[in-house]
């Protein structure tokens, strides 16, 4: 869903891990779900896609 997302906003993983100040491989961790995030990071992610946190978790099934 975040891969959606960034893609959709026309960013590169890269510049999408910028934007959170994450790694590129955290980034691709998340979006595969290798990984779970904290409060503080879906608060980033959130950020850098122009959303609200309540609205990210909302789109992710919460």
């Amino acid at each position: 869903m975040v891969r959606r997302l960034r893609e959709e906003r026309g960013l590169s993983q890269e510049d999408f891990a910028a934007l959170t100040g994450h790694h590129r491989t955290y980034v691709g961790f998340l979006e595969r779900g290798e990984r779970s995030p904290n409060i503080e990071t879906v608060e980033r992610i959130a950020l850098a896609l122009e959303l609200r946190a309540s609205d990210l978790l909302r789109e992710a099934g919460y």
